[in-house]
């Protein structure tokens, strides 16, 4: 496996990034990045990007929920961020980024953890919750889902997988832009395409829409049906914080809500924002997160 390290001057002077970095081997020659922000012994909060995005998409949000006595954790999954980058598409699998997340984790020992997911930081985090319930105490997920093949996946989706695994032209900055309903500035633009220094390092991004399980007889497909058995069981808190203009995920909360027994009576939110509610809605978003951590120690 030949494996790419982004230069680390491709992220000075990024706007709203002052987080310094923190780096774990998860495999022999292989380490995450991760920011770590707010007291050691706060109630951790563990933040999962997705595609094609990073920890940069929390930005807004970490100083909030940090200062509210709170440890963040923002990790870039491997392919992504500051993380290092394996050169070819075929070195990415879903299970692959779980046992890498998983490592993760467990040399932390995070325990008591507030998850706080979105996009494929949804289709990783909630098979980690699901696989580790003893770590969590609350999930929170935003614009995101578990999909196991059996139900139709939108025609947006399958544009999107034909365009990141055929089009020569993969502008990072450009399809968070997409995603985000206000104007991203040119240099928050420059910051999404700064892990990224030519097209030899966006295997991990181009690899993810491919890995999203759309049949049942995907490799992926049975484990995550295994994740939905144990989340049909789940009673601890789980809330939905989706937003109004995401035709991905749309619905998908109304569904969680119904099948996940921790989701009734829990304060679910819908926010402005597209895609990347992070983006659009997050000084709300970390608001949400914040008001669950302050009703468990309330209780």
């Amino acid at each position: 496996m030949r494996i790419l390290r982004t230069d680390e001057a491709r992220f000075t002077g990024l706007p709203d990034y002052p987080f310094a970095p923190n780096f774990l081997d998860v495999a022999p020659n292989l380490r995450m990045h991760y920011v770590d922000e707010g007291p050691s012994r706060g109630t951790p909060v563990l933040m999962l990007h997705g595609e094609p995005s990073w920890s940069y998409l929390y930005r807004h949000m970490i100083p909030l929920v940090s200062q509210a006595g709170y440890r963040v954790l923002a990790p870039d999954l491997v392919g992504f961020g500051k993380s290092d980058k394996p050169a070819s598409v075929e070195d990415y699998s879903y299970d692959q980024h779980m046992a890498w997340l998983t490592t993760w984790i467990e040399k932390l020992d995070l325990r008591n953890v507030t998850l706080v997911c979105q996009n494929w930081g949804s289709l990783l985090g909630l098979r980690l919750a699901a696989e580790h319930p003893q770590r969590f105490s609350r999930i929170i997920v935003g614009n995101g889902m578990l999909p196991t093949g059996e139900t139709r996946v939108p025609p947006v989706f399958s544009i999107w997988k034909a365009f990141a695994s055929h089009s020569p032209w993969f502008p990072i900055g450009r399809i968070v832009q997409l995603g985000t309903e206000r104007t991203l500035s040119k240099a928050e633009l420059a910051a999404y395409e700064a892990p990224f220094p030519s097209a030899e390092y966006k295997a991990g991004a181009r690899a993810f829409p491919k890995l999203v399980p759309v049949s049942s007889d995907d490799p992926a497909s049975d484990a995550n049906k295994a994740t939905w058995r144990v989340l049909e069981k789940w009673k601890k808190p789980f809330i939905t914080c989706f937003s109004t203009g995401d035709p991905i995920t749309r619905g998908g909360d109304r569904y969680m809500q119904r099948r996940i027994p921790g989701a009734h009576g829990q304060p679910h939110i819908t926010l402005r924002g597209g895609h990347f509610l992070q983006e659009d809605s997050p000084e709300a978003f970390a608001r949400t997160i914040i008001d669950a951590l302050k009703t468990e120690m309330a209780a």
